[in-house]
């Protein structure tokens, strides 16, 4: 597979029969035939969805209809062109690209049913430089601007793809110009500004008793005999989970069971963002919790919600709540941040606190050389519980945490 453009793998026997593999993994069977002094190359079909021996049928066909004095190439390719629309495009580069998470493809097609809702059944040709300048700055305004960018580079990468993939008959790209680089050229992409809020120490305690409180909220205040609301008593732990372990939300709301040890006190996340599975320590007060969820557990995920997807996405109406009862403005990556803030100021070891959030070691040499086992981070992971729990129930509302940290 090359690294970059594409490259023909041609077929010793069948002359003019070839295969074209792409950077991003995709396979395609084509036919190359000099006709009347001019070259076409015409592609057959897309591997696996078609056979190399269905594929080769067709190649003998179409070269049989050229000895006849045919041209099978005689397709318009502006009709070519018409038929490559958004949604046709999307949906080919979603088979061509191996291993997408099912929620990053979700997030792919609700990004052309949302943003581009009115464009994805327009031909790709059919889409300017001006529409985009225009739709990336009405995103911004409607959407924000991490989902402008987002949505563009999204159509950026379909354009690409198009561009590598689809010939004319003459083997030229049917597009060939991608006009959302001209967000590049004009500098017009929103600048990126990472967000550097935490819970600081003086609004921990009050952070920590809204959290708590939220386990004594009933299901109807007007009718008290219904009993204590267990989705409040769920999203609260859910929270301090974020809060106690640093990981990212959706890591803590789709955890199972199983990925829990609980003679070895271990919790496993398989499916992280860089891509290696994170092993973490329980600490007492997160043993604690997960048995708790575990004896009031009703399936297989440890914060199980009403969705498809069987577990809890994002509790926007719990998390307003323990906003207006603490008066701390805070969003759910700020228990991440929180989580390493904290674990600085204990002056633990940089390569233990990587590994607890499982950032990469990358452009560190020693790095490569240190061998962090779960055992090792049991005793980081021990004292920064320790230290979360004295700030939180301290009623010492004068000393801040040192500058923030950086946490993706």
């Amino acid at each position: 597979m090359p690294t970059r453009g594409q490259v023909f793998l041609r077929d010793s026997e069948l002359i003019g029969f070839l295969v074209r593999v792409t950077s991003g993994g995709a396979k395609s069977f084509c036919l190359e035939k000099r006709i009347k002094g001019r070259k076409f190359r015409r592609k057959i079909g897309s591997y696996p969805d078609m056979s190399v021996e269905r594929a080769r049928q067709l190649a003998h066909v179409w070269l049989g209809q050229i000895a006849e004095g045919k041209n099978p190439f005689e397709e318009d390719d502006n009709q070519a062109r018409e038929k490559l629309t958004l949604t046709v495009v999307l949906d080919d580069y979603l088979k061509a690209r191996k291993g997408l998470r099912p929620r990053t493809v979700a997030d792919y097609e609700q990004i052309r049913d949302k943003a581009f809702r009115d464009w994805k059944n327009k031909p790709l040709k059919s889409i300017t430089k001006a529409m985009v300048q225009q739709r990336h700055t009405w995103l911004g305004r409607k959407s924000g601007p991490y989902y402008a960018n987002g949505a563009m580079q999204l159509l950026r990468a379909l354009f690409n793809y198009a561009i590598a993939v689809y010939d004319d008959a003459e083997g030229q790209p049917l597009i060939q110009v991608n006009p959302v680089m001209v967000l590049t050229t004009t500098r017009a992409w929103f600048p990126k500004k990472r967000r550097r809020t935490v819970i600081t120490r003086s609004q921990l305690p009050a952070w920590y008793k809204a959290v708590s409180d939220l386990k004594k909220q009933l299901k109807n205040p007007k009718k008290p005999e219904l009993g204590l609301d267990p989705d409040a008593a769920l999203v609260s732990d859910y929270l301090l989970l974020l809060l106690f372990t640093g990981l990212r939300r959706n890591e803590a709301a789709s955890l199972r069971f199983e990925n829990i040890d609980f003679v070895d006190q271990t919790l496993t996340v398989p499916d992280t963002k860089n891509g290696e599975p994170l092993r973490l320590p329980l600490s007492d007060f997160l043993y604690n919790l997960l048995e708790r969820r575990l004896n009031e557990a009703e399936g297989a995920f440890v914060f199980p919600g009403g969705g498809k997807q069987g577990h809890l996405i994002e509790p926007k109406r719990q998390v307003q709540r323990v906003i207006k009862a603490s008066g701390v403005p805070f969003m759910l990556h700020d228990l991440r941040r929180t989580f390493i803030t904290v674990a600085e100021s204990l002056d633990l070891s940089h390569y233990a606190i990587k590994r607890l959030v499982n950032h990469k070691l990358t452009g560190d040499v020693t790095a490569g050389y240190v061998v962090a086992n779960v055992g090792r981070l049991r005793d980081p992971m021990q004292r920064i519980t320790d230290r979360l729990l004295a700030i939180a129930e301290s009623e010492d509302h004068v000393i801040q945490f040192p500058a923030v940290a950086e946490a993706r």
